[in-house]
């Protein structure tokens, strides 16, 4: 359709997978597995519910008929009550039981939760391939000394690798996260209208066991263990902003990681993938602009404000409920998640074609390296004989010069100098090995190997490669 507004999450950037997860087939179908679990609960129980009652519903489950619902939700203006009638339209020998004795929140709030689980599957898979797309990057580059910024200030020299564990870090520690919030999720379960079984004690005469024992069974029927101790008529809205929050902060570690590629694009050490025929300007027909960081940036952005959305949701909620949440939460849930995978696409896409200059990275070294090897160039000349605040002097005012001379666009020429003057009794071959740019990087090698072997590598041990690398973008 072109002659109406579609979603660029959808036709731009998240994969059909995610789409597909937060489509009315897969709300609507949760909604009729919901309710046939819950007919086989209370039949189990002991309610005057029938095999045949419940196989009808089961051999509907697929069998949508949107026009049915969306003529009775005219009519009703409530969309649980037009699915039901449209599905007692299908199942006329269960319509009598469908939705017995359960309030909408019963479908609309466990729905979301279990879209938001499978939503969180997909993302662990692609952070999972992220994470060994970028511990493949890390291995590689260990070993390759690169200037370290602080305040993006040239600092103390790091090494490529190193850094990229930086990037690692972040995502492991959104990894755990979405682990620790799957491992511990909870439906909404079987709570009534506003969450005190009342429905549910009428039906079973007054029996709390047996009320309580359907919770249990609705929720292990449709594949889980816990439900919400107490809830109103909704699941408390809280529970959407913590399970959000694992996407926000996966938002803010492609962030972060965004901003320090489009930094080293422009420094030239580090490039984004590019295209034989991609165009980087309409203009400027040279540019090489690094628009998926930049993409990624940009949609980062928008998973990390809508966090927001969620937080004023969950205080502004009433008693036992009120509905301004539900416009909000049809538009927030889904499309954080969806950009959140938009996200993820371009981060291993990016992460899988980076192109490492080393030539300018070593070039970029050398321009301030000389400045840092001054203290073991001093060292040396004293152990050969020099005067330590003869030689302190001399390295003082050469080492203005040459900054001055690095400012005005010439060559660092600061062990040029030294190397000149016999005060410091160091021969050439002497001061290239003083000044071999591994040796400022401390433990970076060492610490990029033993994260990766002690940290990375257990995480991915179970990791089943079903990612396509090249995702597109």
């Amino acid at each position: 359709m072109r002659d109406t507004y579609q979603s660029p999450l959808i036709i731009r950037y998240a994969s059909k997978e995610m789409a597909q997860i937060f489509s009315d087939d897969e709300k609507f179908k949760t909604w009729r597995k919901l309710w046939v679990a819950l007919a086989k609960s209370q039949k189990k129980l002991g309610l005057n519910i029938t095999d045949e009652q419940i196989k009808e519903m089961e051999e509907n489950i697929d069998n949508i008929n949107y026009e049915d619902a969306e003529k009775f939700e005219k009519e009703f203006r409530h969309d649980v009550m037009a699915h039901i009638h449209a599905y007692g339209l299908l199942c006329p020998k269960a319509k009598p039981i469908i939705h017995l004795g359960a309030t909408s929140a019963f479908v609309d709030d466990n729905t979301d939760i279990i879209l938001m689980d499978r939503g969180l599957q997909l993302i662990e898979k692609k952070l999972l391939k992220t994470i060994k797309v970028l511990s493949e990057f890390a291995l590689k580059y260990k070993d390759v000394p690169t200037l370290g910024y602080t305040h993006f200030q040239p600092a103390q020299l790091t090494t490529v690798g190193k850094r990229a564990c930086l990037w690692i870090q972040d995502l492991i520690l959104d990894l755990q996260e979405l682990r620790y919030r799957r491992e511990n999720i909870m439906l909404r379960g079987v709570k009534g209208t506003t969450g005190t079984q009342a429905s549910f004690m009428e039906l079973f005469n007054g029996d709390e066991e047996k009320v309580k024992e359907l919770d249990r069974l609705v929720v292990e029927k449709i594949g889980y263990k816990r439900s919400f101790p107490v809830t109103g008529q909704t699941y408390t809205r809280k529970y959407d902003f913590m399970i959000l929050s694992v996407l926000s902060g996966i938002a803010q570690s492609a962030h972060k990681f965004s901003n320090d590629i489009r930094l080293l694009q422009h420094l030239r050490e580090i490039e984004e993938p590019f295209e034989e025929k991609q165009i980087g300007s309409s203009a400027m027909a040279y540019k090489r602009n690094p628009m998926r960081s930049e993409r990624m940036a940009a949609l980062s952005r928008y998973v990390i404000v809508t966090l927001l959305n969620t937080s004023i949701t969950s205080s502004n909620q009433w008693f036992e409920r009120t509905l301004d949440d539900s416009a909000n939460r049809r538009i927030v849930i889904p499309e954080m998640f969806l950009a959140t995978d938009a996200i993820l696409n371009l981060y291993i896409n990016i992460a899988s074609g980076l192109k490492v200059n080393k030539k300018v990275i070593g070039k970029n070294v050398m321009k301030e390296l000389p400045f840092m090897a001054t203290e073991k160039i001093l060292m040396a000349a004293v152990m050969s004989g020099g005067d330590r605040q003869e030689l302190h002097e001399a390295i003082r005012v050469y080492s203005i010069k040459a900054a001055e001379e690095v400012k005005n666009g010439e060559e660092n020429r600061l062990l040029q100098y030294i190397q000149q003057d016999e005060r410091f009794r160091l021969p050439e071959d002497k001061i290239k090995e003083l000044i071999d740019p591994i040796k400022f990087t401390g433990r970076a090698v060492s610490q990029t190997e033993e994260y990766i072997r002690e940290i990375v590598n257990p995480v991915l041990a179970d990791f089943k490669e079903d990612i396509e690398v090249n995702i597109q973008v």
